[in-house]
């Protein structure tokens, strides 16, 4: 095994308001109140999360996404499906002082498989499910069909202009790694086919902190057979 990522890969995560320093996620209402861990009052409507009696910014109004410094805090708007949330990103979150590393499998050409691509009918959806319970309806990206560790798979991707990604799980998990992670695939070509790199899946958010709602592999995409490639687990002091 390997514990040393790559720099940029390290960084997002260990930053003082990297993926780890996620400390709280406050699901808001119309009601102003206090939460924990959180200068000032917060409440949401349809203009963004408002929050008031703050100590060094009086009162904001955040669109998802933006935020705000208060202290050592970093404060940042949230939503999903038309509900707002803020999230408190702290740099001395518990989660993030004890991290030490990311272990990964080591580097193998064998989990570097090609496959067809074939997208899905226009209009079609499918049924993603986070690690909160919540589920959503999202566009269907299409299926990859191809033979890893000599089994066939039909795997699910979502797609983007930029690529195709998939949300895995496989039998690595009984063995102390996480129980899922994320892949980034490229582009198909023209004709369908297209390389699916096990080596470049990665840890998602709720790795680091379990104040992310990330969404879980569907039941197509857990494998029973192991996947040793790619990031294995977060490493933390005492574990």
């Amino acid at each position: 095994m390997t514990t040393a990522p790559v720099a940029s890969r390290w960084d997002a995560v260990s930053a003082p308001f990297g993926t780890a320093s996620l400390r709280h996620t406050h699901w808001l209402d119309a009601t102003p109140r206090e939460f924990e861990g959180a200068p000032g009052r917060w409440w949401a409507d349809a203009d963004g999360v408002h929050g008031t009696d703050l100590p060094e910014s009086g009162a904001v109004v955040l669109a998802p996404f933006e935020q705000v410094r208060e202290g050592r805090l970093l404060l940042r708007a949230f939503a999903r499906d038309g509900a707002h949330a803020l999230r408190v990103f702290d740099p001395e979150a518990p989660g993030r002082l004890a991290l030490t590393g990311i272990e990964s499998f080591p580097a193998d050409d064998a989990w570097r498989v090609r496959g067809r691509f074939t997208p899905a009918p226009d209009g079609a959806t499918v049924t993603v499910r986070s690690v909160d319970g919540h589920e959503r309806v999202a566009p269907a990206g299409g299926t990859i069909d191809l033979e890893v560790a000599g089994t066939p798979v039909h795997l699910s991707v979502a797609a983007d202009e930029d690529g195709l990604s998939a949300v895995i799980a496989d039998a690595t998990a009984s063995d102390g790694a996480y129980r899922f992670r994320f892949l980034p695939i490229d582009l198909p070509a023209a004709d369908g086919t297209v390389e699916v790199d096990f080596g470049r899946a990665y840890l998602p958010p709720c790795a680091f902190s379990d104040e992310y709602v990330c969404p879980l592999p569907p039941a197509g995409n857990r494998f029973a057979f192991p996947i040793p490639a790619g990031e294995r687990r977060a490493l933390r002091a005492g574990a």
